[in-house]
């Protein structure tokens, strides 16, 4: 146990006041810049030619293979080489979540296209992960054997063993966060690439189902997560949380009726939180349920919808000090929760009390805490306030950011960025040969981990910038992605406009690019089908080469023409040869997914399948009208 100096008492004394606007002055566009580029640190798999952190190369480049499925891609967590699903798929909501909400403001400082990169980086791979319908791999290497060695990715020898969920060995806080992920990136593709948006869509609703349907915690199937990223909260939590980005993304009733039926049973209207995490979600879903009330898509559930607001902003009140769970604090004025990575709790809760500012702002109207009225000013203050302590307004002038101000950690537990670049020294570096080599080296790290938001002070300001302390110096992609939704949101304002209206994110400006033409299979044009007053229109949305195989991603479109309702539909696909999504297997038939069970008068569905040959063949069997 490491012994730590109380600086604090040494810092002049309006340092220690905690006001919002003491000290002026920080870049914020800077620091967003920053804190979205952290993110291509952290990529794993073949490094795209946009690549602008240098000094990485490809890695985990065989993920998946033992496994027979492709897990090349996505991001590692933090310091070490392991892709934990769960986290990661939390840092692709919240990235997400900060583009619908703040997009505007990131398109004004050139970062938008960045940040839709860092979103389509993870849902990539959360797309190849999500092998079949009820199955989902959440695990790549293992934390044990991975923490044994201090290896840079693109050296890794450790074991790459690949583990996943499935019906019966199920994981519906895994399943729920990652159905969670695809809706809202959804949202944020949705005028820029539709076909993606509905590609991202229909893998949300089948995890979902997948989630719902078999439950059970995640690290009981996946047990050797359980050490580092276990489901304290379990999954209640990830049902609601599922539910209610997939009700932000379609507006669909069966969502709303999730809301409202199971707000009481799984804990959505009874839990009054001070903790939002990559664990435990209730203050984020308490957050976004208070928003449709507030927007007007309560529908019938108004009085459950209250009861999520009144938990939303008993958080919000705890967060200020102001609840009765007040969260506890440093002298300084920083949330702490923990020794270990407290800084993920900083700028979670930060984003929530930021974003409900806006809604509150939005709909002119305050909130009621236990010690009086509070305005949205006040909960965007406090918002600041924790991250310009972050940036280095705090007893030891200390930016937590890694490469933002002058003063901060330089030596982050962080293999890739503490180990020489590959392409500096390519020599191999072995599993223990780093630790002795690296690890111990008392010095600057080689690689600037710019961007970077490492674990932070203890509970009393005090920080120890050595790279054998995981618990302050190791980053983490979800302390980030929270985060820079919450700079543009400092940087560029409020923007001037209603917070409350439907959330998509902007298309960012085009970049002329002249990519590798990739090989078209020789197809004859699949023609719109019709069977009555039923169409069927089938098109390729995008193909790709992996291990010398070509792979074609097509969507099929099925469309009511009636006047009237249709259910009970039927269809037959033969020549299928992959795996689809946004249907469900019945004996030699295909019908309605289980979010589904009619198709109004000039309604669509689209599915969507990836195979190695052309279209499938894709008729109706049968149907009825209503």
């Amino acid at each position: 146990m490491e012994s730590f100096v109380r600086l604090f008492s040494l810092v002049p004394l309006f340092l220690l006041l905690g006001l919002p606007f003491a000290l002026a002055g920080h870049d914020y566009g800077q620091a967003l810049s920053k804190s979205i580029l952290f993110f291509e640190a952290q990529r794993s798999g073949y490094l795209p030619h946009t690549q602008r952190v240098t000094w990485r190369a490809n890695s985990g480049l065989q993920d998946g293979k033992a496994s027979g499925v492709d897990l090349v891609g996505g991001y590692y967590d933090a310091g070490d080489n392991v892709k934990f699903g769960l986290p990661m798929a939390f840092t692709i909501t919240m990235m997400s979540w900060s583009i619908l909400e703040y997009g505007k403001q990131m398109a004004s400082s050139g970062e938008l296209s960045h940040a839709m990169d860092a979103v389509k980086w993870g849902t990539d791979y959360l797309i190849k992960a999500h092998a079949e319908p009820y199955v989902l791999y959440g695990e790549v290497g293992d934390g044990n054997t991975d923490h044994y060695c201090w290896q840079r990715p693109e050296d890794m020898t450790t074991d790459r063993h690949a583990y996943k969920i499935d019906p019966s060995n199920p994981g519906s806080d895994l399943a729920g966060e990652t159905a969670a992920a695809m809706a809202a990136a959804s949202l944020v593709f949705r005028h820029s690439n539709p076909a993606y948006a509905n590609e991202l869509l229909s893998h949300a609703h089948q995890l979902f189902d997948f989630a719902d349907k078999y439950r059970g915690k995640y690290d009981s199937s996946i047990s050797v997560a359980q050490k580092y990223y276990q489901s304290i909260s379990g999954y209640n939590d990830e049902l609601l949380w599922g539910a209610a980005w997939l009700y932000q993304a379609t507006d669909n009733q069966y969502y709303l009726n999730y809301l409202g039926k199971n707000g009481d049973i799984l804990g959505g209207t009874g839990w009054s939180m001070n903790e939002f995490s990559w664990d435990v979600k209730y203050a984020g879903v308490q957050t976004l349920v208070a928003k449709f009330l507030m927007q007007g898509k309560a529908g019938g559930y108004a009085s459950v919808f209250e009861k999520y607001q009144e938990k939303a902003e008993s958080f919000m009140c705890n967060c200020l000090g102001k609840g009765s769970k007040n969260v506890q604090k440093t002298p300084g004025g920083l949330i702490f929760r923990q020794r270990w990575n407290n800084m993920q709790f900083v700028t979670s809760a930060s984003f929530l009390t930021a974003v409900y500012s806006d809604y509150l702002s939005s709909a002119g109207r305050n909130m009621n805490c236990a010690s009086g009225n509070v305005s949205p000013t006040e909960l965007i203050s406090f918002s600041k306030q924790q991250v310009d302590y972050l940036l280095g307004d705090n007893p030891r002038a200390t930016s937590y950011m890694v490469g933002y101000g002058n003063n901060y950690p330089q030596q982050v537990h962080h293999r890739a960025s503490s180990i020489v670049s590959i392409k500096v020294n390519p020599s191999f570096v072995s599993c223990r040969g780093g630790y002795a080599t690296w690890f111990s080296k008392k010095a600057s790290d080689p690689n600037l981990l710019v961007g970077a938001v490492v674990g932070g002070p203890d509970a009393y300001d005090n920080f120890a910038d050595q790279r054998d302390n995981y618990e302050q110096t190791e980053p983490a992609t979800y302390n980030n992605a929270p985060l820079f939704g919450l700079l543009a949101r400092l940087s560029g304002g409020h923007g001037g406009y209603n917070q409350l209206l439907p959330a998509v994110a902007p298309a960012p400006k085009p970049i002329v690019t002249q990519p590798k033409p990739t090989p078209q299979p020789k197809l004859t044009p699949a023609p719109a089908a019709s069977s009555g007053p039923i169409a069927i229109e089938q098109k390729l949305t995008t193909s790709w080469i992996a291990n010398g195989k070509n792979y074609y991603r097509y969507s099929t479109i099925v469309t009511n023409k009636s006047a009237k309702t249709l259910t009970d539909l039927k269809l037959s696909i033969s020549k299928l040869y992959g795996p689809m999504w946004g249907l469900t297997k019945s004996g030699d038939s295909y019908v309605f997914p289980s979010w589904l069970n009619s198709l109004a008068a000039g309604k669509s569905l689209e599915f969507v399948y990836i195979h190695s040959s052309s279209p499938a063949d894709v008729s109706v069997s049968s149907y009825t009208l209503a």
